[in-house]
């Protein structure tokens, strides 16, 4: 399918980030090329995102509500923001300015050069991690380098969702992360066996300075290690195959 054409959808979840969102909004606008939309992914109606958003809303016609109504956690609103963007190329990125959106812009290079994921790395040469929880990063690090030199995972950093999808081939993947951030390390893993096209650029990563973290370690890290094991495990078929 031709995807030069068919604009950027950028999947925002949200959790009370009425603080951090002007501030993401004004990078969207500073970084961001249009024609792209921002769809805004939301669990309940109480959340304090959405008076700030609706009023940003009102000069930026590129900013869309989406209710999610698949089930609360992160994974299922990104889920729903995949069903929202239908097809094309779709940028996952957090609200709480975490993410570097200068990268943007190569990603799409990427994408459009035929990657149907390209992933934003912490831990190749020329990323980095700016703070965060440190068994959090240790264990991120690990999983990633130890998949890449195992085997041959096309990312160092597995485990990061600042990642752009075609999300004709999310929705194919069929999404089976119900609850955590384990999502990204999921659609990688099911893309790398299928032999799918997957880029990797470095980034810089830095910890929230307000607002309220939803990652839950202990909570997800069995979802983490299922797949894990799926990627570790599974026999990769060849491109094209």
């Amino acid at each position: 399918m031709e995807t030069e054409n068919v604009p950027l959808s950028v999947i925002v979840p949200v959790y009370n980030e009425a603080e951090n969102f002007p501030c993401l909004i004004e990078e969207i606008d500073a970084r961001l090329s249009p024609p792209f939309r921002v769809l805004v992914v939301y669990d309940f109606d109480e959340d304090t995102t959405l008076p700030v958003a609706r009023q940003l809303a009102e000069t930026r016609p590129y900013l869309t509500l989406v209710k999610n109504n698949l089930g609360r956690g992160p994974a299922n609103a990104l889920r729903a923001g995949f069903q929202e963007a239908e097809t094309g190329p779709a940028l996952v990125i957090m609200a709480d300015l975490s993410d570097d959106l200068r990268d943007v812009a190569p990603m799409l290079a990427l994408y459009h050069s035929g990657h149907r994921v390209v992933c934003a790395s912490r831990y190749m040469k020329g990323g980095q991690q700016l703070g965060g929880p440190l068994l959090k990063r240790t264990l991120s690090r690990l999983a990633g380098l130890s998949l890449y030199y195992l085997v041959g995972f096309p990312t160092h950093d597995a485990t990061n969702n600042f990642r752009l999808y075609d999300a004709a081939l999310v929705n194919d993947l069929q999404i089976e992360s119900e609850h955590g951030f384990e999502i990204a390390l999921e659609l990688t893993a099911k893309a790398f066996i299928r032999g799918e096209p997957i880029a990797e650029i470095p980034t810089t990563w830095k910890d929230r300075s307000a607002g309220e973290s939803r990652f839950q370690l202990f909570r997800w890290l069995p979802k983490y290690l299922r797949w894990y094991r799926y990627a570790l495990f599974n026999r990769r078929r060849k491109p094209g195959a």
